[in-house]
């Protein structure tokens, strides 16, 4: 087979390389990465020495791709389908390169600060980081409200489901599950809604599902008003 990707079906970066396949149908091979298991972290390191997934190896060409957003990019250059995951107006691509950037950088990266130091050792934990990356997602989910609330529209860039909205949906998935987005950004919730029953992203969780009682705040919520 062509195409492989390491992954995890539990980590928000897979899931997003996950959906833009699904949406597209495009046959790959996956390789499930356990980064406890020596032998599987080799494997990883043998193809993306820096160890991170996803990873997507296109074995026709010899080409490693790393990071989500250059996956995505790669698969619509090279195996495009039936959804135009960029769209081909230049000035509309850059939209969704931009709410691509937002929700990796403004609202998955805080959320996995928020969520990853309650795996450190006890005494080892980052209060001061911790409130820093909980404000930064107030911040973003308010910005995503009031975007919603000005456009009216329908996905993160546009009217059409796009490289944007396979961003936004694990995100927002994981915010949520922290930080209900219900309680105090209306707008963002009902868009968190129409991802939530997008068969890809639908398919995505199922996936997922065995994983989640590994969740390290389970349970556990933070404030949405700070």
């Amino acid at each position: 087979m062509s195409l492989k990707l390491y992954f995890h079906p539990f980590a928000s970066f897979c899931q997003k390389v996950l959906i833009a396949l699904y949406e597209n149908d495009t046959t790959f091979e996956p390789v499930l990465v356990n980064l406890g298991d020596p032998a599987s972290r080799a494997e990883l390191e043998r193809i993306w020495p820096r160890g991170q997934f996803p990873v997507l190896r296109d074995e026709s060409t010899g080409q490693t791709v790393p990071e989500s957003s250059l996956i995505i990019e790669y698969l619509h250059l090279h195996y495009p389908g039936r959804t135009a995951l960029l769209p081909a107006d230049p000035k509309q691509a850059l939209s969704v390169r931009l709410w691509d950037r937002f929700y990796d950088l403004h609202v998955d990266m805080p959320m996995q600060k928020v969520v990853t130091d309650n795996l450190r050792p006890e005494g080892r934990n980052d209060p001061f980081g911790v409130a820093d990356a909980a404000q930064q997602l107030r911040i973003a989910c308010g910005i995503i409200d009031r975007e919603f609330a000005s456009t009216h529209r329908t996905w993160a860039a546009g009217d059409t489901f796009t490289m944007a909205d396979c961003a936004a949906a694990p995100a927002l998935y994981y915010v949520n599950l922290i930080m209900p987005l219900a309680a105090d950004y209306r707008h963002a919730a009902a868009y968190f809604n129409r991802l939530m029953e997008r068969p890809s992203f639908v398919r995505v969780l199922e996936e997922a599902r065995p994983y989640l009682e590994f969740f390290p705040m389970r349970g556990r919520t933070i404030s949405s008003s700070g």
